[in-house]
């Protein structure tokens, strides 16, 4: 007779011996995940008997009993001495019992503490997880601020490692889970806080509007209405409009994530409050990558300051109107402001190429654009711009209105923002006359 022998059989049967009383120990083990029907928490010290590739398990102990059960290979570390594996246990004491709850759906894994490492796993929303310890890692960028948070290994229930940004994530103690369910559903349900009461009754605008505001330095290229974070307490979809990104999102509430925090429902949008004219607005894209937005409220509405300020730069050129509205150099011609924002200058071509584009036309806007900076503001009345028809380029003049005519002198080429910040190191200087309006004589 012949007999057939089943590998698993004589497998089933040595676990079985093993598990009746074989003593014999592989060695010992840190548990990476808690296994509370068995009351084991996760950095507890276990004996380990035996492996098997087959199943993908290991069959451990525990250090008080007789029992024994089958883990997966990835829940504990690879057994060693009872020595090493107790050193072994130091690294994970700092984050025992620690879990997290995934708050951002697609939340990325990655092979190495590096927000551009390659992804290992993407997470789901709510997903819970084991925090093994924490890494050094670069740091994750919003814009130019390093966001809060640390770079931490993680360990999925399905076993794969990775790390992970803490931005994103809800740690909380395995041990007090059920309490920790219930804070969640109270804070769920609670009426909205003041402060985010506050935040949502308003309309922010990006912190460089305040910037400009303030400083009298504004750049309406910029400075639009459009630019904005709506947080649609009357639509139900949050906004974010920022130059290159406009986004619009509907949700059903808001969920209190931090002392400070809060993260619009089923969005990819939260939002810090600084102070109660102050937020930052966080943003992750698709691939879990995160950016921040600083947003402030204006004391005025942002038309009316965008109307006031176009009023003062059509101030500006009705006062040179009407102070000419012609003017003459015995070397550059003559320059005449027409209405309507226009000028008219004949004369000029010394001044080419090197200041004005040759192939331009005596013709052409004006604009008070930008700006001086404070070591300038005693030695002229500000910066003209003159837009030539057919010219490739604006010409920038500091000007500076006297008692018998006009000064110019080419501006400097040094910027911040709109505000011009030096002079040149040999400025051309040009004094036209005021001319008597009977006798302007206007020529293309």
């Amino acid at each position: 007779m012949v007999h057939r022998f089943s590998w698993g059989a004589i497998l089933c049967g040595l676990l079985l011996l093993s598990f009746t009383g074989c003593s014999d120990r592989m060695g010992y083990s840190v548990l990476l995940w808690s296994v509370p029907e068995q009351g084991l928490d996760d950095g507890e010290l276990v004996p380990v008997y035996i492996k098997s590739n087959i199943s993908q398990t290991y069959v451990i102990g525990t250090m008080d009993s007789d029992l024994k059960f089958e883990v997966p290979l990835w829940q504990i570390t690879e057994p060693a001495s009872k020595s090493s594996a107790k050193k072994s246990a130091t690294k994970y004491l700092d984050y025992q019992y620690q879990y997290a709850r995934v708050a951002l759906d697609g939340l990325p894994m990655r092979a190495e503490p590096v927000n551009t490492a390659k992804q290992v796993y993407r997470l789901r929303k709510d997903e819970v997880i084991k925090v093994l310890y924490k890494g050094t890692g670069a740091a994750v960028m919003a814009g130019s601020n390093a966001m809060e948070g640390d770079w931490l290994r993680v360990l999925t229930s399905d076993g794969t490692l990775g790390w992970c940004f803490s931005y994103n994530l809800r740690l909380f103690d395995n041990r007090t889970v059920e309490e920790q369910d219930q804070t969640n559903v109270a804070n769920a349900d609670a009426q909205i806080d003041s402060a985010l009461e506050a935040v949502l009754s308003k309309l922010w605008y990006p912190d460089s509007y305040r910037t400009m505001i303030q400083s009298r330095t504004m750049d309406l290229d910029q400075l639009e209405a459009g630019y904005h974070f709506d947080t649609g307490a009357t639509t139900g979809s949050v906004q974010l409009n920022v130059p290159g990104l406009t986004l619009s999102f509907p949700y059903v509430g808001v969920e209190k994530t931090g002392a400070n925090s809060y993260k619009f429902t089923d969005t990819p949008i939260s939002v810090t409050i600084h102070r109660d004219n102050y937020i930052a607005v966080q943003y992750t894209d698709d691939f879990g990558r995160p950016t921040s937005y600083d947003f402030v409220t204006l004391s005025e509405a942002l038309d009316q300051t965008i109307a006031s300020e176009r009023q003062r730069r059509q101030q500006l050129y009705a006062e040179l109107e009407a102070f000419g509205p012609s003017f003459a150099s015995s070397n550059y011609g003559q320059l005449t402001f027409t209405g309507a924002d226009e000028f008219q200058w004949s004369g000029y071509r010394q001044l080419q190429p090197a200041i004005i584009p040759q192939g331009a036309l005596g013709r052409g806007f004006v604009s008070f654009k930008y700006f001086l900076a404070k070591s300038l503001t005693g030695r002229y009345d500000g910066v003209m711009t003159l837009e030539f028809e057919n010219g490739t380029r604006e010409v920038n003049f500091f000007y500076k209105v006297e008692d018998a005519g006009l000064r110019l002198e080419v501006a400097g080429t040094h910027f911040n923002g709109k505000t011009i910040t030096d002079r040149n190191s040999n400025p051309v200087v040009i004094f036209f006359s005021r001319q008597n309006s009977e006798s302007v004589n206007l020529q293309d």
